[in-house]
């Protein structure tokens, strides 16, 4: 591996940022700015993923071109907290969210996740996670983090996260926690606007920063930063990815963290239509982030490239800044983006699935009332549910055929119905007669918060006398939204797993001992 000593300033630079692609195969824009940018560093979404095959050759591929065009290889980064935030291929095994395995106890579920993600991601050569998410969910109307959250108390997510990162560091791969200083007070999702936290920095030492300093002291050593504002505490008007003040000040200096430091990326419109994407990238750097995400757009990073020589030229930009954080890089790339033999056997395999689906039932939580078990063939049993759709961009893509009602009506040989995401009064009035002669209602909901209609035909069913089941495949918020007597379950997700995970508790055969304390 090429040392600092003998990089140019331009390889340098390219050392500092990730950026991403929009397809299954390299393009020619992400090759010009490896060969002739330096860029050494890549994002995958899910839409650069077909399956474990593909994966693995796709990144065998990125790394060729590192290596011989920067001489290092590079870090090969991925969101995949598990839950709805999951980049890896239906053939991999994804385990259930932060919130979910808060919910099942059991800290050592944790630990198991991140363990059990990580050598799966390494055995594809995938060497740097973007997860936990130590942000302590304190707003139940935050429209981005929520069930990404392991819960709403400091304990829980301090408990939970370090237990997950460990999972990850163990596993032997790069962890990175977010959002710092805390993204969990927001009811804006930085991705299409510019949260606004108003606490002073002492609040924010009494919950936010908490789980942060809790992970540095068990040898955190990545964070990443949150695009938001905090006035009381940063008086420029710069979100926190840009602050001198939250970045090398609190972060590096009260807290005493050495580690890596990385920004959210950069084209969310929080930087993007508040500061410029590229502008927003030099005043990361100046801010004392070492490790600068342009997920996107490859012509996006030359600009921001060129901005930051530009900087330097003039004195503007220390170099020295650029040499501290790439010989950190340098340093954990030494440690974890060595390229090794892929295991395709590992991904998936049978002992992975089986722990996943026994950690995944645990999962499960009865919020409220009696659960009475469906029994194959009940006539009298009615699933009820609409699709899901994409939340906020953070979530993964959707598998548009997949339908709560249909998938357990089809399991369970009983009668379903698939309703609008937010039905109208007229849509629930011609619903109503439909479950006429069906006694058990087993209703799934999604973000029913913000699908008011969900919630009205809930309060219809019940006054029409309907045994009612509402199952939460989203936030668990929406439960104490319901008024009367119901049976109230949260399931986190609207995946194919969360839905296999719900079987063996309808039917009966486990009992839910998973908990998650909802106001109702």
């Amino acid at each position: 591996m090429r040392t600092i000593e003998h990089m140019s300033l331009r390889e340098k630079i390219g050392q500092m940022f990730v950026t991403g692609f929009p397809s299954t195969e390299i393009t020619p824009e992400l090759k010009e700015v490896i060969e002739h940018y330096k860029v050494g560093n890549i994002i995958l979404f899910s839409h650069n993923i077909d399956n474990k095959y593909q994966l693995g050759e796709l990144v065998t591929e990125l790394q060729q071109w590192y290596t011989t065009h920067t001489g290092i290889p590079g870090f090969i980064t991925i969101d995949q907290e598990g839950g709805r935030v999951t980049r890896m291929p239906k053939d991999a095994t994804n385990v259930a969210g932060a919130m979910a395995i808060a919910s099942s106890g059991r800290p050592e579920n944790a630990y198991a996740a991140g363990r059990m993600t990580a050598r799966e991601l390494k055995a594809l050569g995938i060497n740097f996670n973007l997860a936990p998410v130590m942000d302590v969910n304190n707003n139940a109307l935050n429209p981005v983090i929520n069930v990404r959250s392991y819960g709403d108390s400091v304990a829980t997510v301090s408990q939970y996260g370090i237990q997950m990162m460990k999972g990850l560091l163990d596993g032997g791969v790069m962890s990175s926690l977010k959002h710092f200083p805390g993204h969990g007070d927001t009811n804006v999702d930085s991705h299409i606007g510019l949260p606004t936290i108003e606490k002073t920095l002492e609040e924010l030492e009494q919950l936010e920063l908490l789980p942060f300093k809790a992970a540095i002291e068990q040898g955190a050593q990545a964070i990443m930063s949150a695009h938001i504002l905090f006035p009381k505490i940063e008086k420029s008007g710069v979100p926190g990815t840009m602050s001198h003040t939250i970045i090398t000040e609190i972060l590096k200096g009260k807290l005493g963290y050495k580690g890596l430091v990385v920004s959210d990326c950069l084209e969310m419109d929080a930087i993007k239509r508040y500061y410029g994407t590229a502008k927003g990238a030099l005043g990361a750097v100046k801010a004392g982030i070492d490790l600068v995400f342009i997920s996107h757009t490859p012509e996006t990073v030359k600009e921001a490239i060129h901005l930051i020589e530009e900087a330097v030229a003039t004195g503007d930009l220390d170099e020295a800044l650029i040499d501290a954080a790439v010989t950190k890089i340098l340093a954990y790339k030494a440690q974890y983006a060595t390229i090794e033999e892929l295991d395709y056997e590992l991904v998936g395999c049978d002992v992975h699935s089986r722990a996943n689906e026994l950690m995944r039932t645990e999962t499960i939580c009865l919020i409220k009332g009696e659960l009475q078990p469906i029994h194959t063939g009940d006539e009298q049993v009615l699933f009820m549910g609409s699709y899901s759709y994409r939340t906020d961009l953070a979530s993964s893509s959707l598998n548009q055929a997949l339908s709560f009602p249909q998938y357990m009506g089809e399991h369970f040989n009983t009668a379903y119905e698939i309703i609008d995401i937010d039905p109208s009064e007229e849509q629930i009035n011609a619903a109503l007669p439909k479950v006429q002669g069906y006694k058990h209602i087993v209703i799934g909901l999604f973000n029913a918060r913000e699908n008011k209609g969900q919630l009205a035909l809930v309060q219809k069913l019940l006054a029409a006398g309907c045994k009612v089941m509402a199952i939460t495949l989203g936030r668990p918020y929406d439960l104490p939204l319901i008024e009367g007597e119901f049976c109230g379950i949260a399931a986190f997700e609207y995946t194919l797993d969360a839905f296999k995970s719900l079987l063996p508790i309808l039917n009966g055969e486990v009992v839910p001992t998973a908990n998650i304390t909802i106001q109702m």
